[in-house]
């Protein structure tokens, strides 16, 4: 998995998906890697995420991050085959990740306050703003 090494919001979620895939999927920032690759241009890497199996398959953006978790037995490995299958899935994952790389460091502010600023610790701070919300919507009825 080739990914952008200057995004704070590729670190966060690179790690997140190295402890769900463990050393089934090398992870590398594209700076260091492309010089391995040359038949591939730099800016095809500076595009999106790729992830370049042995066999020299090359799958980019949400592709890249749904094919990892085949490689593994998590519950989302599904994504996968929902991506490859569906045409609505696959312009919807497009979409919102086109979405999250033209909004990096929103995304990544977003990402922090929701799940905490360790991605070895996902803390679900999501849940006491939906609480705070129920209670403010109940106290101002």
């Amino acid at each position: 998995m080739v990914w952008d090494g200057h995004c704070g919001f590729c670190a966060y979620w690179t790690t997140r998906w190295k402890k769900l895939t463990g050393d089934k999927v090398y992870y590398r920032p594209y700076q260091e890697a492309a010089p391995d690759f040359p038949d591939i241009e730099v800016e095809y890497f500076k595009e999106a995420s790729r992830l370049i199996e042995p066999g020299g398959e090359i799958f980019s953006g949400p592709r890249s991050a749904y094919r990892t978790l085949t490689y593994t037995k998590s519950k989302w490995a599904f994504l996968d085959k929902w991506y490859e299958r569906y045409t609505w899935f696959r312009k919807l994952s497009d979409r919102l990740y086109q979405y999250v790389a033209d909004h990096r460091n929103f995304m990544f502010k977003l990402t922090k306050a929701l799940f905490g600023s360790n991605p070895l610790e996902v803390r679900p701070f999501w849940l006491i703003y939906i609480a705070i919300i129920l209670y403010l919507v109940y106290i101002y009825r």
